[in-house]
């Protein structure tokens, strides 16, 4: 049987962070383009959080089911190996509401019984209880954004925590009974330097999560930190350097093996969702703005909430379509007034384009990618399409191959946009 990931997006969140370039918005803001967009479903949910009753979240909701079960035809030769409910800010939304979606998923797709079951989660927007009701729903795996261990350092990229509520978070999920969670932190942040940094790393591996994501920021064009970049203290790109190597040499002190770019695990706690990814296994996404590849076909949901009311609510949200002109709308002549359809542009990656892709998102994991897989997959040995490249990274010191791994080196991790550009076709 074949394996199917699912990734599940909520957009909400308390506010946007400084830095943040995703797809999500604060969730008392919604209300006005739900009423525009005239969804009328069953609300078969409880009332969201106090502070967060907005018409818009519940009427999300059922929409996303409705999106998972219209979709779940076309996946019944597929077993679901992982899930990952992402942000946003997924534990914004009451347990009972992510019970619901769990509850579609399980009714609908047929789950492996070792499923990895991810949720992310911000410290302080969980409450007592929920994480028990997470467990009961099947949820295995939470993933923390703590960032920095330092409160100023978390002010000034705009995050609503505190240490402090990062710690009762963790010990709410620990308590629960999570026996797997990962923490992420971020080096290269306004008015950071190196001793903050590794006050971070040892609070952080001093929980003894399984997981650490550990990444460098990026000044996006267009957040409110990239605008404003000039009023704050960077570290410097050796500084960053230093941070990276401080990270990877105090993690593999405490126990986490690097098994990609940005992430570090103990024994048996690599993220199975994100292997997918980067091994170009089968994933559905679900929800606002959420891609998809599937048997080599990529897709992504509308980013509007009116064009995914209207993708979801129509035929065409059934994954699959092929040919669409990206953000067409189409309007429909039935008995009634004349209906406003969305289809969304879905790419048949060619040959090439599937070579590139196995070799720039392999060569993230440390462990690298397979000569013989690359051959089974292509029908061609890979010395015939990438055998200059792989020897000039080679030459440069970037690049190794042992046997049947083809891996980038420490040095090569460390300029790996260069390095993987280099299997780019022309």
């Amino acid at each position: 049987m074949k394996e199917l990931s699912i990734y599940i997006h909520i957009p909400f969140c308390v506010r946007k962070c400084l830095y943040c370039d995703f797809l999500s918005f604060p969730m008392a803001k919604d209300t006005d383009l739900w009423k525009k967009a005239d969804i009328r479903l069953a609300a078969d949910v409880r009332k969201c959080k106090d502070k967060w009753k907005t018409y818009g979240v519940e009427s999300y909701v059922n929409l996303l089911r409705w999106e998972i079960t219209q979709s779940a035809a076309l996946y019944q030769k597929y077993r679901v190996i992982s899930i990952f409910l992402g942000g946003g800010t997924p534990s914004l939304l009451p347990a009972d509401l992510i019970s619901r979606i769990m509850e579609t998923v399980r009714a609908n797709y047929r789950m492996a019984e070792n499923a990895e079951v991810t949720m992310e989660m911000n410290p302080g927007t969980i409450e007592n209880g929920e994480p028990e009701q997470y467990i009961t729903c099947g949820i295995n795996r939470v993933s923390i954004g703590l960032q920095s261990a330092d409160d100023e350092e978390l002010r000034r990229i705009g995050r609503i925590h505190d240490y402090a509520s990062f710690l009762k978070t963790y010990d709410l999920v620990r308590g629960a009974g999570f026996r797997n969670v990962n923490i992420d932190i971020m080096a290269a942040l306004p008015g950071q330097d190196t001793a903050s940094y590794e006050r971070t790393l040892r609070k952080v591996t001093a929980l003894a999560p399984e997981h650490i994501s550990a990444y460098s920021l990026i000044l996006e064009e267009g957040t409110p930190l990239y605008v404003r970049q000039s009023e704050y203290s960077f570290p410097t790109e050796e500084e960053d350097q230093e941070m990276d190597r401080l990270t990877r040499q105090y993690l593999d002190s405490c126990g986490y093996h690097r098994y990609e770019i940005s992430n570090y695990a103990k024994d048996g706690y690599e993220c199975r969702h994100n292997k997918v990814y980067w091994q170009r296994g089968d994933y559905v996404g679900f929800g606002l703005g959420a891609s998809s590849m599937v048997q080599n076909v990529r897709w992504s949901n509308p980013d509007t909430m009116e064009r995914y009311a209207m993708y979801v609510m129509s035929a065409e949200s059934k994954h699959g379509d092929d040919g669409a002109e990206y953000g067409r709308l189409i309007e429909v002549n039935g008995q009634g007034e004349p209906e406003t359809r969305y289809i969304p542009y879905r790419q048949v990656l060619s040959r090439q384009e599937q070579m590139e892709e196995y070799m720039f998102l392999g060569l993230r994991m440390v462990c690298g990618v397979s000569a013989a897989k690359f051959e089974h997959i292509f029908g061609s040995p890979i010395e015939d399409i990438y055998g200059e490249t792989i020897e000039c990274l080679r030459q440069q010191g970037l690049l190794v191959r042992d046997g049947d791994e083809i891996s980038l080196t420490e040095r090569g991790l460390d300029v790996s946009n260069y390095a993987m550009s280099q299997f780019l076709f022309d």
